[in-house]
């Protein structure tokens, strides 16, 4: 019963994100009916619909349903190792770590967009190394010390992150601060190509590696006794997981709440006891351009970046979800 909710529900999500998709690529100032934008994604249409959807809107929409999909897999992962709904990256300091390392990129070596995503990507890894080695105890690490700790690296890396930019010059902080809000702004196919290369390898893995998963969420005794190697599984799964956020936070910066939404709320419409981040995937992807959707649209000729909606969106979620867990 379970696994056909769960099937029911990915096809719903789908659905959705294929609207969604059609929706956000055929508003504007110029509006296309969905049945054209239908036919021009399909290889029709005229040129000047053709060059509307496929130049200007529709690497926006992509690079936000990978990034939101590669944000959704990586907080599932990461939930399902602490056995913790807080155990997200943009909790535990991941994000921080790679807002830091595009911060000082930018503040301090004045690279160029290349530059800056590379230096997102080392300073995520970084962190994570750092997290993990000071979680390690008695041979293995803990959820709850994950988490802890984590979150003490956060704030030590936003600090880091202030004081960079309080170094810096008014160019280098506009540059940082537009950075650092997390944005689809922009986009185009030569931020798709990456994100989805990646992707094109980590979800693969990520699958090869789901049943480890479900045996870790069982407790480390449990998964020793059916034969799992816990810690080898565990660091492969914390390398994939950061691999995800880190290239998501390359390609659109620190987008907040989607990897600590998403898989939670996927796990509620599946009603699985299982980590679900083929679900989380699909949530996170709708719910990041349904945010650029509002982002764009919602605020009359003011287009807000997307790093605005989601963080007001999970704010309130967070809240709702101490509340709940206090309870």
């Amino acid at each position: 019963m379970t696994a056909t909710r769960t099937i029911g529900v990915a096809g719903a999500l789908t659905a959705a994100l294929l609207a969604l998709l059609v929706l956000s690529v055929g508003t504007g100032e110029l509006s296309i009916p969905p049945g054209d934008v239908i036919a021009t994604l399909m290889g029709g249409g005229d040129r000047s619909t053709r060059f509307i959807i496929e130049t200007l809107r529709l690497p926006r929409a992509l690079t936000g349903i990978l990034v939101g999909a590669s944000l959704g897999a990586a907080g599932a992962i990461f939930q399902s190792i602490a056995r913790n709904p807080l155990g997200s990256p943009d909790v535990v300091g991941f994000v921080q770590g790679a807002s830091a390392g595009a911060v000082l990129e930018i503040v301090v070596f004045g690279g160029g967009e290349l530059a800056v995503a590379a230096g997102a990507v080392v300073g995520g890894v970084a962190t994570a190394v750092l997290v993990y080695v000071l979680a390690l105890r008695g041979g293995g690490v803990q959820g709850y010390r994950l988490v802890l700790i984590g979150i003490g690296i956060a704030a030590m890396l936003v600090a880091v992150t202030d004081y960079l930019l309080t170094r810096s010059t008014l160019e280098q902080a506009q540059a940082a601060n537009v950075w650092l809000t997390g944005s689809l702004n922009g986009r185009g196919w030569e931020h798709v190509r990456p994100v989805a290369a990646a992707l094109a390898i980590l979800l693969p893995a990520t699958a090869l590696l789901a049943r480890r998963l479900r045996m870790l969420e069982l407790g480390d005794d449990l998964a020793r006794a059916l034969g799992v190697p816990v810690e080898s599984s565990r660091l492969a799964l914390i390398f994939v997981a950061v691999a995800l956020a880190a290239v998501a936070t390359a390609s659109a910066g620190p987008v907040v709440f989607v990897a600590l939404a998403a898989p939670q709320i996927a796990r509620r419409l599946t009603r699985a006891s299982g980590p679900g981040v083929a679900c989380a995937a699909l949530t996170g992807a709708a719910l990041l351009l349904g945010a650029d959707f509002a982002s764009q649209r919602a605020f009359g000729p003011t287009q807000l970046p997307v790093g605005v909606v989601t963080g007001v969106g999970g704010g309130l979620y967070l809240i709702w979800l101490l509340r709940r867990e206090w309870r």
